[in-house]
């Protein structure tokens, strides 16, 4: 199909009034020509009447000619983009679905809406009705649109489906590292979120630009970060602190580390889930998934009948926010490294030990002291619901202790030789 570009007023080829110039082209299943305004103007006499684009050389030509140029080539690729893509997919090419097209990239007064957001919330919604996605997921996604939209802000960068582009990827990583201050795994989950969004665009059809298959989502790199030795969990277990609302975040958190679960499940457990002394944990929103078991013992049992086999929980956030207070009155204030790391930069920071707690600090301590105990990562996976060995190994933290220990069972039987007289 071909097309091409008209002047509104010709004014006999050698007008000196500026005319408003239409992009054309012919339907001929719908019997139909096509006309679209593209909100230029030049004069006749600047106009190449054999050509159809502005002149570009000669004294006459006009001084936005090659301005103009360029943007009536956007809709020459525009178009022929959403020709051979309707081409590809063996759809037919209408002449709605072009001016839907022109509409979304080049309409210079747009409308409130957004198509690119109003894809993403049909997206969010149609994964939410369909009851795919756990709260976490929901919230993460959520997450992910305050981040765009800020990044529309911050940036000035108006978010379309055809301008998500390399130049959108490197300004977005830009975004992410230094105006979030995202280190690399954060980064890697949400471009991969991004991009599963992008694949459901796609195939609705609200999309045919496949750019962000080319986006690079980060490998996950093992950060430094705190685990607690069994000593530090009864330390912290056997402390008394000067609230009740604290002794119950901190009774909380040491079943946690004692059974490894993840503090959304924790909700879950009455004393119908537990079955010969073993925590039976069902996945909330599949049900497919195996139930876990975890055995359970004295201090995890103390801790159940304490509270009636109903933990009396905060929000997330609370926890978070008041097991660091726990930690502090303990006197965990001591400094420990940690690291950040940005794409291939990683850096080594230092904070107080309390400081660095929060609720998955207890699933990496369980994790941590299972491997030092030499348990076999297949027996953890299966209590704390891992499945994949590489994000597992990501809570194993190998602390000075274990190295020492580690050096001296490999050597330590070795004996040094007398040294001979030079």
């Amino acid at each position: 199909m071909t097309h091409s570009f008209y002047l509104k007023e010709p004014q006999g080829r050698v007008g000196k009034k500026p005319s408003l110039i239409y992009f054309t082209c012919h339907f001929n299943k719908e019997s139909k020509k096509f006309v679209y305004s593209t909100g230029e103007h030049i004069k006749p006499i600047h106009w190449s009447f054999e050509q159809n684009r502005p002149k570009l050389k000669g004294t006459i030509k006009d001084n936005n000619s090659s301005s103009i140029f360029t943007q009536l080539n956007r809709y020459s690729d525009k178009f022929e983009e959403l020709e051979g893509l309707y081409t590809k997919i063996n759809e037919d090419f209408t002449s709605k679905t072009l001016k839907e097209a022109f509409d979304a990239e080049f309409k210079k007064v747009s409308s409130k809406k957004n198509l690119f957001f109003d894809a993403y919330d049909d997206f969010t919604d149609e994964k939410k009705k369909r009851k795919e996605w756990k709260p976490a997921t929901i919230k993460r996604y959520k997450n992910i649109k305050n981040h765009l939209e800020e990044f529309e802000k911050k940036k000035k960068y108006k978010l379309t489906f055809s301008k998500i582009n390399n130049k959108f990827y490197t300004e977005f990583i830009d975004y992410c590292y230094t105006t979030l201050d995202h280190n690399t795994n954060t980064f890697s989950r949400n471009i991969g979120l991004f991009k599963t969004f992008m694949f459901w665009a796609l195939k609705e059809k609200y999309t045919y630009n496949e750019t962000f298959k080319e986006f690079v989502k980060p490998e996950r790199v093992i950060s430094k970060e705190v685990a607690l030795t069994i000593d530090q969990v009864k330390t912290i277990f056997e402390f008394t602190p000067k609230s009740k609302a604290l002794e119950r975040v901190k009774d909380i958190f040491v079943f946690q580390c004692l059974t490894g679960t993840r503090y959304g499940e924790l909700k879950l457990i009455s004393k119908r889930s537990i079955i010969n002394n073993v925590l039976i944990i069902h996945e909330e929103k599949d049900v497919t998934k195996e139930a876990r078991e975890v055995p359970l013992f004295d201090i995890t049992n103390f801790i159940l009948k304490k509270y009636d086999y109903k933990l009396p929980l905060l929000s997330n956030q609370k926890q978070n926010q008041f097991i660091k207070d726990v930690f502090e009155e303990a006197k965990f204030t001591f400094e420990v490294e940690y690291s950040r790391t940005k794409n291939k930069v990683q850096e080594i920071k230092h904070q107080p030990f309390n400081k660095r707690i929060s609720t998955h600090t207890a699933k990496r301590t369980f994790i941590t002291i299972m491997k030092k105990k030499g348990i076999a990562d297949k027996t953890i996976m299966n209590m704390t619901g891992n499945k994949d060995l590489k994000t597992f190994n990501t809570y194993y933290k190998v602390d000075n202790i274990a190295k020492v220990d580690a050096v001296n069972l490999a050597f330590g039987s070795l004996e040094v030789p007398k040294l001979k007289k030079a």
